[in-house]
Order: C-alpha cells, then structure tokens, then sequence
C-alpha cells in the first residue's frame, strides 16, 4: 500500500526529487512591540523515499517549530519546503502528523478514530473498513478495533494515532517527540515497535527528538539543530545494521555515535 514510486525517465533517473525538502527556511516571531526573534535560519535539510530520519535538538531549539512548518501549520518568514518538488503552501495529506499527545476523539472507537481521516476523505464504508483492518493489523492492535481510548495504555493510545495517519497513505510521516509522555519502559517498546513498522512500510520518516539514544536507535541519518537561532551544526550518517535490537544501545559503534553527536550538540 506505499507503492508510491512511478517510473523515473533516463533523463533524470541520476536525480531524482528529494521526497522532502527544505530550502534557506526561515522563521521570525514578531511581537506587537515591534520586536522580533530568529527562531529558525537557513535550514537545508532533506529526505529521500523511504529515508528514517531524525532531528535531534536540546529543548527551546525550534525543532517542534520547523516541524509545523513542515506539516503546513506554520508559515516560513522566509525559504520554502517542497514535497517532491512540489512546494507546500498548507497542511495536506501528502504529510501525516503524529504528536507527543495522543490527540485521539474520546467518543470514538480505536477503529473509528483510524478511520477518521478516510471519512474526510469521501471513501466508501468498504474501503474504509479494509484500509482500516489493514493497519490495525500493522500496528498490532487488531483485537482493540472496538475498544476506546480510555481503555488503552500509552504506547496503545500512540499506535492508534500512528495507524491512524498511516492510514491517509502520506509522502511524509511527521513524528514530533512522539514516545515523550511514555515511561520508560515503554518508550523502550514503542522504539523497538517504531523500527519493526519502518522496515514493514518503507515509509518516509521525518521524527523530533530531544533523546540522542532513541534518534540513533531508530534513525538512518541525523540533524543535529543548535540553538538561538535554530539552525543546523551537523548531518550524522548511522552506521548500523538494519536489523536492530535494544541491546545495540550498548554496542561500542552505537555509544561512539552517540558520543559524535552529544560532541556537535555541545558546540
């Protein structure tokens, strides 16, 4: 279902579109004193298809910010981001959003609230209900279909939200500390989850986060932002297998990374 490849003509087969990018992004605040604060300068960054990537940045940063303007949420002061070369002017379903907070419609079910965005969509109650099974399935919460989110964990609640923008079929999945209000226990869990979905979907994923571990852990390159303004100090490649467990956090090659990018963090 993320077969979203057409085919590349031998003219631009060497180069083809990033599936997300940004271009000399800018973000200033205004403020009705007439001053004005830099949140974000000159952020160039992108992705490939099927790329993991993460941003990795200390609190107060503008990673949650870029993020928004990604998503079409909030509007750059200056420089553009493209979709595939297509520049994004607004929210669309070509990005799929998953926040911190599990942002889930009480009154519905768990597959209800999946459906949520194929309602809006004009899809056929046969579809809905087959897109729907397929990615209950794909989160791994098939036997909750009817169940609502009260009676769900954390890290349930948070795979309900996650299938439920999978479900949409975006470009782009945006994850903006998504594992954040999870015990630890858990967010061990839904990382180890996170990268079994990855490689099932292939899908193309941009995700926020403050914790360097969990960047490496899930990521195939890492941004690392520095502060005041938000702009990037450094572009990490991970260097480890595909095929990761938890107990790779404790690998010499996972806690060398991890000493590169706390390095370009502090600098």
């Amino acid at each position: 279902m993320f077969d979203r490849h057409s085919p590349i003509s031998e003219n631009n087969a060497a180069t083809p579109p990033h599936k997300l990018s940004t271009s000399s992004l800018a973000k200033v605040f205004a403020y009705k004193d007439d001053r004005q604060l830099l949140v974000l300068d000159n952020i160039n960054i992108h992705l490939d298809a099927n790329e993991f990537v993460c941003l990795v940045g200390a609190s107060g940063c503008g990673k949650s910010t870029l993020l928004k303007i990604i998503a079409g949420l909030e509007q750059p002061s200056s420089g553009q981001v493209s979709i595939e070369d297509e520049v994004v002017l607004g929210p669309g379903a070509d990005r799929g959003m998953v926040f911190q907070n599990y942002t889930l419609f009480p009154w519905r079910s768990v597959a209800e609230n999946v459906s949520f965005g194929l309602e809006l969509k004009g899809l056929s109650k046969a579809e809905r209900l087959k897109q729907v099974a397929y990615y209950l399935d794909v989160v791994g919460l098939t036997k909750f279909a009817d169940a609502y989110p009260k009676q769900l964990s954390g890290g349930m609640k948070q795979r309900v939200a996650i299938a439920r923008a999978l479900a949409n079929e975006p470009a782009v999945l945006l994850m903006d500390e998504p594992f954040g209000a999870l015990d630890a226990q858990t967010k061990s869990q839904m990382q180890q989850f996170m990268r079994e979905l990855w490689a099932r979907t292939q899908i193309t994923i941009l995700m926020v986060t403050h914790d360097v571990e969990e960047a490496i852990f899930l990521s195939q390159r890492i941004y690392v932002m520095g502060a005041h303004p938000g702009c990037i100090k450094a572009e990490i490649s991970i260097d480890l297998p595909d095929s990761r467990s938890l107990e790779l956090k404790l690998a010499p090659e996972f806690v060398q990374i991890k000493r590169q990018i706390i390095h370009a963090l502090g600098h």
